[in-house]
């Protein structure tokens, strides 16, 4: 059988194969809430194969969205429609995730099709930015507004909530978005981390934020349930993050009671030059893998069958979240399945349409 067909279990949950559907933008919410787009766009992946799908990054709050556009839970009336779209993905032999995130300085945008400008506070659908520090993610942005400790607890409330909801929703698994430059990734890399108190300086002050809201989203998330962490393995960038930090702290993170590590990369700087290629951040999920002896997620232009099983098969990764090739083919997991020869459960409404041995 394929390894990208084997079954894997994390805590309470079990996969029937080890393909992801990465969390995806879809800039389509009004004050954060889902809508039919979403069952329909999430809904789908579980029909054509997906063991696991993760939500877009879905704010804690307000403050914490990319754009005007993006998916939210940070009040309850956000939770029924989300709960239709978790028992749509379960009724359809697939597992869901959320994942949990703030934009930090990097918020306040436009949709892409319309720009993707950063808009500012005074401007209709924009607002004021929070980072760690008052730097600015390019030229010309807006310069963010410094968090203080009450602003900083405020932010972990806000994932507490947030997490407290998602188990209320019947989530399987929640991600914490702390790469692409995104407010935990502000913290975290000293690109972004200019401050002097307890959470700017030195490693363990840089990644405190981050331990206070994996604390935090414990204490409401039950510990038999999966924890994710997406992290930028690299901001590409010298004396940024480097992949040495991320490995440290993914050894920090699994005496926290995190479960996988999702290797991401970048998003730090405006600036960073990225050497892009077919599976070009499946290194930093390796080295993650085997420097802190942790599960890992592998992402970036994984486009196709062998490719994605060789990652499982040579102990690459644990797990492949694949994007933008499932928004171009919903169906590569069944496809996967035919060129790989492994069996499969097609849907009874799409199984006259299996490809022929």
């Amino acid at each position: 059988m394929a390894n990208l067909f084997s079954p894997i279990t994390i805590k309470d949950i079990t996969l029937k194969n080890r393909i992801v559907v990465s969390p995806m933008c879809q800039y389509s919410s009004i004050d954060g809430f889902a809508n039919n787009w979403h069952l329909a766009h999430l809904g789908g992946f579980a029909t054509h194969g997906s063991a696991l799908i993760i939500t877009e990054a879905t704010a804690v709050s307000p403050e914490g969205r990319i754009s005007y556009g993006d998916l939210g839970i940070w009040k309850d009336e956000h939770k029924e429609k989300l709960k239709e779209i978790v028992d749509f993905v379960h009724e359809h032999d697939a597992l869901i995730g959320t994942q949990l995130a703030h934009a930090g300085r990097k918020a306040s945008h436009h949709k892409p099709w319309d720009g993707n400008k950063q808009i500012l506070p005074n401007e209709t659908n924009g607002w004021q930015t929070v980072a760690p520090s008052a730097l600015a993610f390019a030229e010309g942005e807006d310069t963010p507004q410094a968090l203080d400790k009450a602003g900083i607890d405020k932010v972990v409330a806000d994932f507490k909530a947030a997490a407290k909801r998602a188990y209320e929703v019947g989530f399987d698994v929640i991600e914490l978005h702390g790469a692409h430059g995104y407010l935990i990734n502000q913290f975290l890399s000293p690109l972004s981390n200019a401050r002097t108190d307890e959470y700017g300086g030195s490693f363990e002050n840089r990644i405190r934020l981050l331990l206070e809201v994996i604390e935090a989203v414990h204490e409401v998330w039950p510990c038999t349930k999966p924890l994710f962490v997406r992290i930028s393995a690299t901001d590409w960038v010298e004396g940024g993050w480097m992949i040495e930090d991320s490995i440290a702290l993914a050894k920090v993170l699994k005496t926290k009671g995190v479960d996988l590590i999702d290797c991401s990369s970048g998003g730090s700087s405006a600036t960073a030059r990225y050497a892009l290629g077919p599976g070009y951040q499946v290194p930093f999920a390796e080295q993650v893998k085997h420097g802190a002896d942790i599960l890992t997620g592998a992402v970036g232009m994984i486009t196709e069958p062998t490719q994605a099983e060789k990652i499982i098969t040579s102990g690459k990764a644990d797990l492949v979240f694949l994007a933008r090739q499932l928004l171009r083919e919903p169906s590569f997991p069944l496809r996967a399945a035919h060129e790989l020869g492994a069996e499969v459960k097609w849907a009874v409404q799409y199984e006259r349409a299996q490809w022929k041995k």
